[in-house]
């Protein structure tokens, strides 16, 4: 009989350096691709792989996350199928909020271990498409008691991620949290045979990089929770479990990006716009899930549209779109320049009522105003961008910030809810 499989999805991380966007919500639930929001692909991954029993940890800004997960993910009272919540709380024999991964695992251990023989562990806001159903099947074939999921990376970004040193079997003997030291580095390079014995061709990549997925069996996560008392997977409990247990890589040759940055987040949005993106949305045969709206089609009104999305609910008037998403209930007025940028939509359709109500008090409606340009920006959810508004970085800001926008590396980021009144220059 095969072992059980339950997933746990850690999501309760603050997502400082995705802030604005992370200003009244958690990271996993910031929108992608104008639709979508980052918890969908890990638990989509996972309903793909047959892993149906799935906790979903989560702890800072949480209301919009759970909102969404308990409107979207419902199964049927047939099967032993759920995605549980599962909030940090006091207790009386702890009082403390989750101090890390490691720390939130534990405080939930009683919940967890009895689901599964095999604990898969996940992050709430990485874009990648993965069958975890592989990646299971190696731990189990290897004899592993943890496996982690690498990446494979040039020697160029290695000062990025935690790395792990390999051996020709692919038994990890090393980790390195982001290391610096040239010395470090060249020690921590991949073995051909390493590359030959996965049938993966290197392509001028030198290092594995840890994508902070894990499998762990049962009776060993609870050994190395229990014992040190370490708050994180990364820095702590991975580092030491490779000196005690059987701890073994999976080479994970698919796309994979942690868009825990603004710079990140913004890029990856973007190239979802190429004609060939590197992550496919259109995949029919393993979508990404996420809440059913039952929007009306997107009107597009004489518009010169170039390499965007188009998301469902939006009216668009006569206006030059480039490189762009428009998100979901979108308003474009007439005139408007959008060059390079994510407009991630509204939450709802504003009535003609509360726009004239609004109006009356000098608040423009959401959406885009007439006769604006806006370049290399983000424009997130319930925006409100007056008339003949520039949007363009025209000081050549490098970061700034305001209660409704900031500018960060020089990418614009209009905050959820933020007003830019009408004939802003930025």
């Amino acid at each position: 009989m095969a072992p059980s499989v339950v997933a746990v999805i850690m999501a309760g991380g603050q997502g400082s350096r995705l802030y604005p966007l992370t200003k009244i919500r958690s990271k996993p639930a910031v929108p992608i691709a104008g639709r979508f929001r980052l918890i969908d692909v890990p638990i989509s991954n996972c309903i793909h792989s047959g892993y149906r029993r799935i906790f979903v940890l989560t702890q800072f800004a949480s209301h919009s996350l759970h909102r969404h997960i308990l409107i979207t993910y419902r199964f049927d009272a047939f099967h032993p199928d759920f995605v549980n919540l599962l909030s940090a709380q006091q207790t009386l024999d702890n009082r403390d909020w989750y101090q890390g991964t490691a720390d939130a695992v534990r405080q939930n251990l009683n919940y967890i271990v009895d689901q599964g023989d095999i604990i898969l562990i996940l992050a709430g806001d990485h874009l990648y498409r993965m069958d975890y159903r592989k990646f299971v099947e190696h731990h189990i074939k290897t004899g592993a008691e943890i496996t982690i999921a690498g990446t494979l990376v040039p020697e160029s970004q290695v000062s990025e991620f935690g790395v792990m040193k390999v051996d020709p079997a692919g038994h990890i003997v090393e980790f390195a949290e982001k290391p610096r030291d040239p010395g470090v580095i060249a020690s921590l390079r991949i073995p051909e045979s390493a590359f030959a014995s996965a049938g993966l061709d290197p392509a001028g990549r030198t290092h594995l990089a840890s994508t902070g997925i894990y499998v762990f069996n049962r009776n060993v996560l609870k050994q190395v929770l229990e014992a040190g008392g370490h708050e994180d997977f990364g820095r702590q409990v991975i580092p030491e479990a490779i000196r005690t247990h059987k701890v073994v890589s999976y080479f994970f040759d698919g796309y994979w990006e942690d868009i825990g940055t603004i710079p990140a987040f913004f890029e990856a949005n973007l190239n979802l716009t190429e004609p060939l993106p590197k992550f496919n949305f259109y995949d029919e045969e393993r979508p990404i899930f996420t809440h059913a709206r039952f929007l009306p089609g997107s009107k597009i009104l004489q518009s010169d549209v170039h390499n965007s999305i188009l998301c469902e609910g939006s009216i668009i008037n006569w206006s030059r779109i480039d490189h762009s998403i428009v998100g979901v209930r979108s308003r474009i007025a007439e005139g408007c320049v959008l060059n390079r940028t994510v407009v991630m939509g509204a939450d709802y359709f504003e009535s003609a009522e509360e726009k004239d109500r609004n109006e009356a008090m000098g608040i423009p409606p959401i959406g885009i105003g007439r006769d604006t340009e806006i370049r290399n920006a983000i424009i997130d959810k319930n925006s409100r961008i007056g008339r003949g508004v520039r949007l363009v970085n025209a000081r050549g800001l490098k970061d700034e910030r305001t209660d409704s926008w900031s500018v960060v590396n020089g990418i614009i980021v209009v905050a959820k809810n933020g007003i830019v009144p009408d004939g802003t220059v930025l």
